[in-house]
């Protein structure tokens, strides 16, 4: 028998999905992703092995979808995978009234779309969550894409950079910033792999003004914001000034905001001005964001406690990714 967190708060709406999409059960619609050679628990826990089981039946209800509607493209995929997603979200949460599941399906089609060259992980480099995300993007994307996507991390800290390409297999990205005259130059590049986890560019910042400078750089197209260490500090910083760069430039740039939601909590950077307020985070990434997620980039339970599915947001762009391939791959 299925059961998963939260079950009785979700099954009216994923019933009412099933029943949309001609699918009998959580269990017919399982049948369906196994008869087609795709595993979904094993692409949802090979991104982020802490995720919940609910992150999984999310997933598997969304990649049936994608097949029973005959999806032919990864980028059709993501997109019908969100409708999956966002049946798991419990009615009347943050989660519900963002419409982050159906957000998470959208950003992995745009990821999957040639006219997005450069994704973006902007974070405080709090937590390993971007690294994970970036590695699920990295192992699947560019199996039907006619041009890789080139993934970067941009975060605050160039020892934090470093540590965290070393661990990942990343390629670390030295650079120098001059303030007199506002220009970024890259001193050096070192891989720590060979392969694709080593077309992922981890870069460390200084301050915001780099960050920024990072940012053009690369050419970013497409960004999402960790919410957890330094949010006022560097990353929706970095995101809220690019995009009036881009903006100015006739650019355009997508930016999703990760995280927020909770209104009051303690964190000294979530001061609240009331108990139904959002937190100061949660504000800063509406000011800037084309979409805005609910819960941590990193943690399952926070995005669980914000009314979707245990899998940190991060994390979950690389399982809208590598699920929305493995369909395309199936239909071929």
């Amino acid at each position: 028998m299925i059961q998963f967190e939260g079950m009785e708060r979700r099954m009216a709406g994923i019933e009412a999905c099933l029943r949309e999409n001609g699918l009998d059960s959580l269990e017919a619609a399982e049948a369906l992703c196994k008869e087609h050679g795709i595993d979904v628990a094993a692409i949802v826990k090979g991104v982020q092995p802490i995720a919940f089981e609910n992150a999984v039946w999310a997933y598997t209800l969304g990649t049936a979808i994608a097949l029973k509607k005959g999806a032919r493209t990864a980028a059709d995929a993501a997109e019908a995978i969100g409708l999956g997603l966002q049946a798991f979200c419990v009615p009347g949460s943050v989660a519900d009234q963002r419409k982050v599941g159906l957000g998470h399906g959208n950003l992995g089609a745009m990821l999957l779309r040639e006219e997005t060259k450069c994704f973006c992980f902007l974070a405080g480099h709090e937590s390993f969550a971007a690294a994970e995300g970036a590695i699920g993007i990295a192992r699947s994307a560019n199996k039907v894409r006619k041009e890789p996507l080139r993934v970067i991390l941009n975060g605050l800290g160039k020892d934090a950079a470093y540590i965290i390409s070393r661990i990942n297999g990343f390629t670390y990205v030295s650079t120098d910033f001059d303030f007199a005259t506002g220009t970024l130059k890259v001193t050096g590049e070192r891989k720590f792999s060979d392969g694709e986890r080593a077309a992922v560019k981890c870069y460390g910042a200084n301050d915001v003004l780099e960050g920024v400078e990072i940012m053009k750089h690369e050419g970013v197209d497409v960004s999402i914001t960790g919410n957890s260490t330094n949010p006022t500090r560097f990353q929706h910083l970095v995101a809220g000034t690019y995009k009036k760069c881009a903006v100015e430039n006739g650019r355009n740039y997508f930016s999703v905001a990760s995280g927020g939601g909770t209104g009051r909590t303690l964190h000294p950077d979530n001061v609240a001005a009331g108990p139904a307020s959002y937190g100061l985070t949660d504000s800063m990434g509406r000011m800037h964001s084309d979409a805005q997620f609910a819960g941590s980039s990193s943690v399952p339970a926070h995005v669980e406690m914000m009314g979707l599915i245990g899998m940190g947001n991060n994390p979950m762009v690389g399982a809208t990714v590598a699920c929305a391939v493995a369909v395309e791959q199936a239909s071929r």
